[in-house]
């Protein structure tokens, strides 16, 4: 690969990450640019990470929701399968275990790193005992769904990590769920649903606002519990108690936490690119680095403050792939991206609510519906592998 950017060459583009904005974002350029665009991800192995809480319950299936990567790319755009240790934006070169990849742009889409071993006792608890399960990776997803079914009674602990997770609402969704579920096997006076979060909202304030009070009313009517203040330090898992860093504890029969999440070490620890922080420092409305303008990042990796969804990468895919070319021409960034982020919220089988916001005000109302549902389940799932996998978007 080459660093030279001119009228006679075709510039070198790189995107670290194979995921839903790495590969949307690669699609879509591949169509506005005459560019060599490769793509570097360590797996092959692209996952609908939106299906993760509804597996337990047999909604979707975690092998019907996964993909090979290269098949999800255009066939004129390069796949290599590396594991990316560094990036130095001065010499413009990237570095894998590999081998190294030189860029005229490049676009960081590497997503956020799950770190269940961050708290103590997690990890452990999930590969030594049958009651714990971080539901965010897809064995866990899955093994939880033998264990929803064996469950008779007692204490449903779901707790959130005080980092930024993928899906907010994901942990929510899986309490109300498991709810239901229980009420159709006729166990849920013999069971309690316990949801905690480091803050004091179940869903968020500001745009959240409409959405928390709906779900607030959901939960009071349905008993589900809700503790805040609560951030994990540590897991008993033999004892079956989660402790908090506020002194307090909990006991479980059965744990589905959200495990701790993080950016890349390659960003943090082997790159400049995250100014001291976890995440890619980049303008909340070009996506354009703040230090060094040939790099943008797109979804879970970008510190923009908006939620981390796949709805949020799909509007950032667009406004990074129109700024990649009005840079290359030395023309003025789309400083379009205004936050926007949908969050479908399953409140039981059949009826969901849309969490629609972007960086001001809520969208969509808080409405649950049956339609809801369909979109979430029935619907979005083809139009992510089918639609917006391969940079094409009715509604960009």
């Amino acid at each position: 690969m080459t660093t030279t950017t001119s009228s006679s060459a075709e510039p070198d583009v790189l995107v670290l990450g194979a995921g839903a904005g790495g590969t949307m974002t690669a699609n879509i350029l591949r169509r506005r640019l005459d560019a060599n665009i490769t793509v570097v991800d360590k797996s092959r192995t692209h996952h609908y990470q939106p299906s993760y809480y509804l597996v337990p319950f047999d909604y979707l299936d975690v092998a019907d929701q996964t993909r090979d990567a290269r098949d999800l790319l255009h066939d004129e755009i390069s796949f290599v399968e590396d594991t990316v240790t560094g990036v130095d934006p001065e010499t413009r070169t990237v570095t894998g275990e590999a081998g190294d990849y030189e860029y005229d742009i490049l676009v960081v889409a590497a997503g956020n790193n799950r770190r269940p071993d961050a708290v103590p006792g997690m990890e452990e608890g999930w590969n030594r005992t049958d009651s714990v399960y971080p539901f965010y990776h897809a064995s866990a997803a899955e093994a939880l769904g033998d264990a929803v079914d064996t469950f008779d009674g007692g204490t449903f602990l779901v707790t959130v990590p005080d980092t930024p997770i993928k899906c907010g609402g994901a942990p929510l969704k899986l309490s109300m769920l498991m709810e239901e579920y229980l009420r159709k096997r006729g166990i849920r006076d013999d069971a309690e649903i316990v949801m905690t979060k480091p803050g004091s909202e179940v869903f968020g304030t500001g745009p959240k606002a409409p959405y928390q009070e709906r779900v607030q009313e959901i939960w009071a009517d349905r008993d589900i519990t809700f503790v805040p203040e609560f951030t994990v330090s540590e897991v008993d898992y033999e004892n079956q108690v989660v402790h908090s860093a506020e002194g307090e504890q909990l006991s479980y029969d059965l744990y589905a936490p959200v495990p701790p999440q993080y950016g890349h070490e390659f960003l943090v620890e082997g790159s400049p690119l995250t100014d001291g922080g976890e995440y890619v420092s980049v303008d909340n409305h070009t996506l354009q680095h703040e230090t060094y303008p040939e790099i943008f990042a797109v979804g879970d990796c970008a510190d923009v403050p908006t939620s981390r969804t796949a709805s949020a990468a799909r509007k950032q895919s667009h406004v990074v792939a129109e700024n990649v070319e009005a840079f290359l021409e030395d023309r003025r960034l789309n400083d379009g991206y205004d936050g926007y982020t949908a969050c479908p919220i399953l409140t039981e089988k059949g009826k969901a609510m849309i969490a629609e916001f972007d960086y001001e005000e809520s969208i969509s109302a808080p409405v649950v519906s049956r339609l809801n549902w369909i979109l979430d389940v029935n619907v979005i799932p083809s139009l992510y592998w089918n639609v917006w996998m391969r940079g094409y978007d009715p509604v960009p």
